[in-house]
């Protein structure tokens, strides 16, 4: 059996291990470690070993516990909820306000964690017993929700942009400054569906909470200055020029610490809570990248991905038409894959064409985990979407998928923006960098 039948057998074991619901890092490991065995058998332990150890050992992958530290500690030391009363403060006279309020609170909790799945919990927990107070449409309320909480992992520090970088050796640090523009354009686009939906039918947003004086909104912004500080610090240090990111992550960690015990949120529940949390966060991704890596040692000792770039010479497919292809694939899988696993299996794949092609990776790393966001709320996966569910359990998941339909419609218009633009993405890491 020649290589590319096996990766094609490859490919269909991980699937099936994925639709049966074994652990994605997990079942790319396995897959990957019976491949190896299949063309080489006597490189399984070198390879195994020795990509283990070199991912444990990548220095620049302690961001990712360094960033989860931080997003635990502002849940725990109620900066979360600091942020998303200034956020209502300000935009409390607008109808449909505390919807809005939730998003731009997500978009600053997801600048601290880095995590799609933390901020949408967290806001979850904390703008949704408000939102019900104030008798909105559960599918506005929930899809808001659901819907912010993907700016988890496209506004830095981003985990999606993280393991994109790992995989295709791109510098962390422009994949970070590269997210910023694309999140904030993607967050003004929520606050705009939110504006479109209630515009259209104000029974779903009833009540405009009364104007709040302009020195109680001074005195949220002043109580969530914390949080907005450590963003400032950590993102402004990596455009500056300060700090890398892995700095930025120890820094922005350090920060979090000092706040979290200047405010006596901690105490030994709390600094469990946060180390288990941490911990385990960072075990999954870890255990993410252990696969990744040896699946594509696989993939590369199969040769498909030069089979599948020189296929792709023969038909003389542009750069951009490859871009679009893939993004409509990324789309349509994350109906029903997971994100992490579309990046791993995929991305491996298609990096050589699109490199042979000329396409710049960090635009295309940008658009990329977009795709993943918009998986992250597409039924009937829709990960976020559980998430708050578990936070609203009597809130029917058909309720919830109506819900974020328009934010879904805001998310492939920032697509196409970013795509017709490349400069939304490229803008600062090329100013920054070179």
């Amino acid at each position: 059996m020649d290589g590319s039948s096996i990766a094609l057998l490859g490919f269909l074991a991980l699937l099936v291990l994925l639709v049966i619901r074994v652990p994605v890092g997990l079942a790319m490991l396995v897959v990957g470690v019976a491949g190896i065995a299949a063309i080489r058998p006597g490189a399984v332990v070198p390879v195994l070993a020795g990509e283990v150890f070199g991912v444990a050992a990548r220095y620049s992958l302690t961001i990712l516990p360094l960033f989860m530290m931080m997003g635990n500690l502002a849940v725990i030391s109620g900066m979360s909820q600091d942020l998303y009363q200034a956020a209502h403060s300000w935009l409390g006279r607008v109808r449909g306000s505390l919807a809005s309020a939730s998003i731009v609170a997500c978009a600053g909790f997801s600048a601290l964690s880095g995590s799609s799945l933390a901020a949408a919990l967290t806001m979850g927990r904390v703008s949704l017993p408000e939102m019900r107070r104030y008798r909105y449409a559960d599918s506005l309320a929930t899809g808001a929700i659901a819907a912010g909480g993907t700016l988890g992992i496209l506004i830095p520090p981003s985990a999606g942009l993280v393991i994109y970088g790992i995989i295709t050796e791109e510098s962390i640090g422009r994949l970070f400054v590269a997210g910023l523009i694309p999140g904030i354009l993607l967050t003004l686009l929520f606050v705009l569906a939110v504006w479109i939906v209630v515009r259209r039918d104000p029974d779903k947003a009833p009540h405009a909470s009364a104007p709040v004086p302009r020195r109680d909104r001074l005195r949220a912004t002043a109580r969530a200055s914390w949080i907005l500080g450590i963003v400032v610090v950590t993102i402004g240090g990596i455009y500056a020029g300060v700090f890398s990111a892995v700095e930025a992550a120890a820094v922005g960690a350090l920060l979090a610490l000092v706040a979290a015990a200047v405010r006596r949120a901690l105490n030994r529940s709390a600094v469990n809570e946060v180390v288990r949390a941490t911990l385990k966060a960072s075990g999954t991704a870890f255990l993410v990248l252990f696969g990744a890596f040896v699946f594509k040692v696989f993939l590369g000792f199969t040769g498909i991905a030069f089979v599948a770039a020189e296929w792709v010479g023969e038909q003389g497919f542009s750069g951009a038409q490859v871009v679009m292809l893939v993004l409509a694939m990324f789309i349509v899988l994350g109906t029903f894959l997971d994100g992490f696993a579309m990046l791993v299996l995929i991305v491996p794949l298609v990096q050589p064409i699109l490199e042979s092609l000329g396409v710049d990776m960090i635009w295309f790393g940008v658009m990329i985990v977009i795709t993943l966001e918009m998986g992250l709320i597409s039924p009937p996966v829709g990960l976020n979407i559980f998430v708050v569910k578990g936070v609203a359990p009597d809130v029917p998941v058909g309720t919830m998928f109506r819900g974020i339909v328009p934010f879904w419609l805001a998310m492939l218009a920032a697509l196409i923006l970013t795509a017709l633009l490349p400069g939304l993405a490229t803008l600062l890491p090329n100013a920054m960098f070179g």
